[in-house]
């Protein structure tokens, strides 16, 4: 793929969150499911229309399917940031519909590591996951 197609694949996948957006805030899930699905049937291989998928059926209260959709969009580019932030943010018990359509949507990452090294009372080791707190 050349440095233009790439570029103006991005513009087209902007272009498309952008579009899905207004029409979920709009209300018309019908328009945006017809636009994702002829997206999908276009670009098989992009993670962007199943993230969009997941927005409107999480919009839409059906949230299995929802978490299904972001879960194959990050299976077709783990490097895709707003399907893990999805995943995170609508995988937990209170999530506060604060989902992501694009990559402007997701909070700047941390370097700092997520995973922190606990001792047992028998001085063994094991690695937890640290809280959002622990990293600020």
């Amino acid at each position: 793929m050349t440095g233009q197609n790439k570029n103006e694949t991005k513009f087209n996948q902007l272009t498309l969150s952008a579009q899905v957006r207004e029409l979920i805030k709009s209300g018309l899930y019908d328009d945006c499911y017809k636009i994702i699905v002829e997206e999908m049937m276009n670009s098989p291989h992009a993670p962007e229309p199943h993230n969009l998928m997941g927005m409107i059926l999480e919009w839409q209260g059906d949230h299995l399917l929802a978490m299904k959709h972001f879960r194959a969009s990050w299976d077709l580019d783990p490097s895709y940031l707003p399907a893990r932030h999805n995943l995170d943010v609508y995988g937990s018990f209170f999530s506060r519909r604060m989902g992501a359509y694009d990559e402007s949507d997701c909070p700047a990452l941390e370097e700092k590591n997520p995973y922190k090294l606990e001792y047992g009372e028998n001085n063994i080791g094991h690695v937890a996951r640290r809280n959002t707190y622990e990293n600020q």
